[in-house]
């Protein structure tokens, strides 16, 4: 079945694609949900039927855009997480030399010119599946965590202006403590705003949605990627902070089609907190590479080519790598 899926363009190789997932989103259900599997064997029996398809009625829709707002993060943290992401990439650094002095040693003419970027690349590989299976350390994803974590107050300092100006803010972020760090922000600052957390039942979920779209008072609902990334209507806001990158564009999409979508009556901004001179900037701009936003409105058409699932952490530890060693003198 997976190969006749994907032949259909409804799934790749980790998710469903297109119109599949429309019709998973219909069912308001999340995969830790009671029924969900019941609701998603419907939708893949429905997919027989023609739907009408967000691509087709885009015309619609007011337009949407991705802003990046970039911000220094100063002071012991911000030294620390560059400390860091240097030490990170010295260690491929070394790893990198110690490759090409095995490969060389009596075999001068294996020697190669420059950078070699299959050597990088298969350097970057190996950290990547270390840092998957070391559970001490700084590697990657410690260091995504850290700059989200020193982003929350800087993302939900914005989120608040933005709720004081424009109305109903939409809040998002990957890790529960910058969640738990942003609704300390809005509870100080006296914003009402509710939440949207994967550990929640269906019940408690649907009662802060409602509290948060029929509410005038509430003006900020905070959401974690996973858990309110489909399934979810959040289109009474207009403006949506994404305090924490994703791993694809997939995710971010999607993140953002909780607000701009069919219904929706004014232009969409997703506001990217971005943290200056760190990895975290690399990773916007492979995203921003991967899905064309570079070169194009964000209008949707991408949503079905499956480029989003490009693996973002590799190519980041390409660029980690490749950097460092342009800094040691090669090139």
């Amino acid at each position: 079945f997976r190969a006749i899926w994907q032949f259909l363009g409804w799934i790749d190789d980790t998710k469903p694609l297109g119109s599949l997932m429309a019709a998973l989103e219909e069912t308001e259900l999340t995969p830790a949900d009671r029924g969900f599997s019941s609701a998603a064997r419907t939708a893949v029996i429905e997919q027989g039927i023609v739907r009408r398809r967000k691509v087709d009625v885009v015309a619609d829709i007011p337009a949407r855009r991705v802003a990046d707002l970039p911000v220094e993060l100063d002071g012991a943290i911000g030294r620390s997480i560059r400390a860091a992401e240097a030490a990170l990439a010295q260690r491929m650094v070394a790893h990198y030399r110690s490759a090409v002095a095995a490969r060389t040693v009596g075999h001068p003419a294996r020697a190669v010119d420059g950078i070699d970027l299959e050597l990088v690349r298969r350097v970057a590989a190996a950290e990547l599946k270390d840092s998957s299976e070391r559970s001490t350390g700084d590697n990657v994803f410690t260091m995504v965590r850290r700059i989200g974590h020193a982003k929350a107050g800087l993302a939900a300092d914005y989120t608040a202006q933005l709720a004081r100006n424009v109305g109903k803010v939409v809040f998002f972020a990957k890790h529960i403590d910058v969640m738990d760090q942003a609704e300390q922000t809005f509870a100080d600052r006296g914003i009402k705003y509710a939440s949207i957390r994967g550990e929640q039942t269906p019940r408690v979920r649907a009662k802060n949605i409602k509290a948060f779209t029929e509410d005038p008072e509430v003006q900020v609902v905070v959401c974690s990627l996973t858990a309110a990334g489909v399934g979810i209507n959040l289109q009474v806001a207009s403006n949506m902070v994404l305090a924490e990158l994703s791993w694809t564009d997939a995710e971010q999409t999607q993140a953002i089609d909780r607000i701009h979508r069919i219904g929706q009556s004014e232009p969409v901004t997703a506001w990217r907190i971005i943290a200056t001179q760190t990895i975290d900037a690399k990773i916007a701009e492979l995203i921003d590479q991967k899905s064309g936003l570079a070169a194009r409105a964000l209008d949707g058409a991408g949503e079905q080519e499956g480029a989003a699932s490009a693996d973002v952490q590799l190519e980041a530890l390409v660029s980690l790598l490749t950097d460092a060693l342009k800094a040691d003198g090669l090139a």
